[in-house]
């Protein structure tokens, strides 16, 4: 049984993981026979977001004790991430993966990427093991990896940046999935169109289908 390693950021899409994007990850993983853990890295937000009003708020959370909350609790740190043990690495999407997974919200191209998810991403990458990126969390991978090929859906000023990251850039609707077969990379765009529930589910379902069909070579 083929198992991913989810990394969320956070917990809730303006500070931390989309909660549809993980949730159905996670299911899309379980529906289609395989098996997965929960990672996220031990570490502060960069802020709180109230969600009803969009307002920051004075105050901090963790976004491992936050993501534990989609986890129902059952998550480890991402520094305990071992590659060897896993066969796919996922993240979903989320602002957290441009605010905690990563600078990209403050910074642009020209980003920082929290080392634990370096390490992760570099870890896979070098042993052939399928990475996959929903939503805005393919910039991680356009930030680490340079020339590959990926999508963010239709947002020009995203995909500009990520071109500046020197990766390239395929315009995708609801629910397509762009592979780079070279570098086994596989992304989605989600919620960076404008979608509904169904059409999560969708994407998140097709990515996952996608990596495993991978793995069975």
């Amino acid at each position: 049984m083929k198992k991913f390693a989810v990394v969320l950021s956070g917990s809730g899409v303006f500070d931390g993981a989309e909660i549809h994007e993980a949730t159905l990850a996670m299911y899309a993983i379980k529906k289609q026979g395989a098996e997965y853990d929960v990672f996220a890295p031990d570490m502060e937000q960069f802020h709180v977001v109230n969600h009803i009003t969009g307002e920051d708020m004075k105050e901090k959370r963790n976004v491992l004790v936050e993501a534990a909350r989609i986890a129902r609790g059952k998550i480890k740190p991402l520094n305990e991430f071992d590659p060897a043990a896993y066969d796919a690495l996922l993240f979903p999407g989320g602002f957290g993966a441009a605010k905690n997974l990563s600078t990209f919200a403050i910074d642009g191209p020209d980003c920082r990427i929290n080392i634990d998810v370096e390490k992760a991403i570099k870890g896979m990458h070098s042993a052939g093991k399928p990475i996959g990126a929903l939503c805005i969390a393919p910039v991680l991978l356009a930030k680490m990896l340079g020339k590959v090929k990926l999508t963010i859906g239709q947002d020009e000023g995203t995909a500009k940046a990520v071109g500046v990251m020197g990766a390239v850039h395929e315009t995708t609707d609801h629910g397509q999935v762009v592979m780079d077969e070279e570098n086994k990379l596989f992304t989605t765009p989600c919620y960076m169109l404008d979608a509904d529930i169904a059409q999560i589910g969708e994407g998140a379902f097709n990515i996952v289908n996608a990596m495993l069909k991978q793995l069975e070579g």
